[in-house]
């Protein structure tokens, strides 16, 4: 029933997990960085960890490379460029590929910055989250609103034509004035890129232990509609959930891999992957051992654990990536990274154009913007319950 017949775009993901101190917000696998940061240590079990995971990858070639974390611009630019070198060694790199490097504006330096581009680092990411500075401290943000300048600032004098700023709304105390704000400023910049998201309070973190006071349920429906008029006038167009793009070409590749089930190898404490194995017919998620400590052991393995992704689940894993972006997604794509036929979702795709969920057409569909604000109940449709997927025969071993 499934037949895994072609191999998706392969990306490359390498987490650093330290940070100068952690956000109160933040769920991410970070911690406290050391006095002493153990960089050639951690750069050479990148190395090892990533030459492990090979073999399952030959003959692919990479389009994409994320270093994100934690904070991966507590890491000299002389690393950086050593580690993508010897990546560089190990697996090829699509001629045109994109490499994104995540920096927060507390460790932003222009020498560093310059290293980072000199390295071959094509894409930066700058971790700004606002422009105000009483909103930052709220935050527990380590940088002010003058160091966010001033990293915009070295982007560009490095010679990043592309980066984005990352920003939240809907944070403590925020009115819509200051949420459209932060948006005039970030839009001002000179970057082809913006995430613009809403601040949530996650599980196991000093938010959601403590919660702030945030904006109520009608303010944040005033800032949403409020900074979306303001980025469409800025010429930003959606093309995901919170990803906003001034043309098609600043569309984030590695992001938009994510999205469209792509693979993505994974090395870096806590790091995860997924990867389409078509000799085995499966398609395997996999994360690494979340611990700097663990990770850095040579008596253990990197990996904490590989789970081969079940059939009956794979039509909800395809869905909760592509149901992402606004634009429409080609039918196609369900049989070319699942291996399974689209017959078994046509269904759940008519059903959900009866609810006004989703828009299909003969070989295309996507979400509606009813269907985005009811994403929870639009997934529904294509849980395993929901779907007729017979469940895979198991053969009895005769020994």
């Amino acid at each position: 029933m499934m037949t895994l017949t072609t191999l998706p775009p392969l990306a490359l993901y390498i987490h650093v997990p330290w940070c100068v101190r952690k956000c109160p917000y933040c769920d991410f696998n970070s911690h406290q960085a050391p006095n002493n940061l153990p960089e050639q240590e951690y750069l050479a079990a990148l190395v090892n960890d990533l030459t492990e995971q090979l073999p399952q990858v030959w003959g692919r070639s990479i389009s994409s490379i994320f270093i994100g974390g934690g904070t991966p611009s507590l890491l000299s630019g002389q690393g950086i460029d050593h580690l993508l070198a010897q990546i560089r060694a190990l697996i090829p790199f699509q001629p045109d590929i994109e490499i994104t490097l995540e920096a927060n504006p507390g460790t932003a330096e222009a020498k560093k910055f310059a290293d980072f581009f000199q390295a071959g680092v094509n894409r930066l990411s700058l971790g700004i989250q606002s422009f105000n500075d009483g909103h930052l401290q709220k935050l527990g943000r380590i940088h002010g609103s003058r160091d966010a300048y001033q990293a915009i600032e070295f982007a560009h004098q490095a010679g990043f034509t592309r980066f984005n700023i990352d920003l939240m709304h809907g944070l403590p105390e925020q009115s819509v004035a200051q949420a459209e704000f932060d948006l005039q400023q970030a839009l001002a910049a000179g970057g082809d890129h913006l995430s613009w998201y809403q601040l949530t309070l996650e599980p196991n973190t000093l938010f959601y232990a403590k919660p702030p006071q945030l904006p109520a349920d009608d303010q944040l429906v005033d800032i949403q509609e409020a900074g979306e008029a303001i980025i469409a006038a800025g010429g930003f167009q959606r093309y995901e959930i919170s990803a906003f793009a001034r043309q098609a070409s600043s569309r984030s590749r590695h992001n938009l891999n994510y999205w469209t089930f792509g693979d993505y190898l994974a090395i870096g404490a806590g790091a995860h992957g997924k990867i389409t194995l078509p000799a085995e017919n499966q398609i395997v998620r996999y994360h690494q051992r979340r611990s700097p400590k663990d990770y850095l052991d040579p008596q253990q393995s990197f990996t904490r654990e590989r789970k081969v992704i079940e059939v009956p689940d794979l039509p909800l894993e395809f869905m909760m990536n592509v149901l992402r972006l606004t634009t429409p997604v080609p039918k196609a794509w369900f049989f070319e990274r699942t291996g399974l036929p689209l017959n078994l979702i046509d269904e759940a795709l008519a059903r959900a154009q009866s609810l006004g969920l989703m828009e299909t057409s003969s070989d295309s569909f996507i979400t509606t913007t009813q269907g985005s604000a009811y994403l929870n109940d639009l997934l529904a449709l294509f849980m395993p319950d929901n779907l007729a997927i017979p469940a895979p025969i198991k053969v009895k071993n005769i020994s």
